[in-house]
């Protein structure tokens, strides 16, 4: 059975179709690497299906629950987690602070205190320091932290490379090999395709709204993808 889908998904700002029939369904343990330029519709259709953005039409159904209707909050204790664009850590508080209070509306796992601070353990020595005095690496790192401390099935991370040095992007993406060879399934916003190539399993690319390529990460070629992400690939292709 599919672990989880989105099935014809429509997300708007006022008139605006931001996000246009978008179907997706994947399988547990799977990493899915949406791909777009900026205005494409990823971020929208990231916080739809974390709850953060109400669709006008279609549904989403996790682990066979239909949960279009169910706030953020629900989805997060039901194992949907979001890491969103820029972060939004509560800056004035420390990173202990952040890590624990998402600890406490989550689920109960193998994901604590503890293992956060062993994945990334570039926190150590930042525990108590406010969230907002932190260099962009590990506040991305802290970011991805709290949604782990939910202990989610599925993950979404938005942009999490955005803005960050290349040494801190390493950093980030070293920390979070263990989890993507854990079984954690993911949904993975990446501009940088080279990255997306490397740890995803599957590409969807998006423009205007829309999905116009996805296919297994290892069938679809660098030129396909870079097509569909400039509109010149033909609409609607699957691989």
């Amino acid at each position: 059975m599919t672990f989880f889908s989105v099935n014809g998904l429509e997300c708007r700002h006022g008139l605006l179709a931001a996000v246009r029939g978008v179907s997706l369904a994947m399988n547990e343990g799977e990493i899915l690497a949406l791909v777009g330029a900026n205005g494409a519709g990823k971020t929208t259709l990231m916080r739809g299906i974390a709850g953060a953005h109400k669709p006008h039409a279609g549904n989403i159904v996790f682990d066979g629950k239909d949960v279009t209707g169910l706030p953020a909050h629900k989805r997060v204790a039901l194992g949907i987690a979001l890491v969103p664009e820029g972060r939004r850590l509560f800056t004035g508080m420390t990173v202990e602070e952040n890590l624990r209070v998402a600890g406490a509306h989550g689920r109960k796992g193998k994901w604590n205190l503890e293992a956060v601070l062993e994945a990334f353990p570039q926190l150590k020595p930042k525990l108590k320091a406010k969230a907002g005095d932190l260099s962009g690496g590990q506040q991305q790192a802290t970011a991805i932290g709290r949604a782990l401390m939910t202990n989610p099935r599925l993950l979404l991370l938005d942009e999490v490379s955005l803005g960050l040095s290349p040494l801190a992007v390493d950093q980030v993406y070293e920390s979070l090999h263990g989890l993507m060879s854990g079984g954690t399934t993911i949904i993975l916003v990446e501009q940088d395709l080279s990255r997306a190539l490397a740890v995803a399993h599957r590409i969807a690319c998006m423009l205007e709204g829309a999905i116009v390529l996805e296919g297994a990460a290892a069938s679809l070629s660098r030129d396909a993808i870079t097509d569909a992400y400039f509109g010149l690939h033909r609409a609607g292709a699957k691989a």
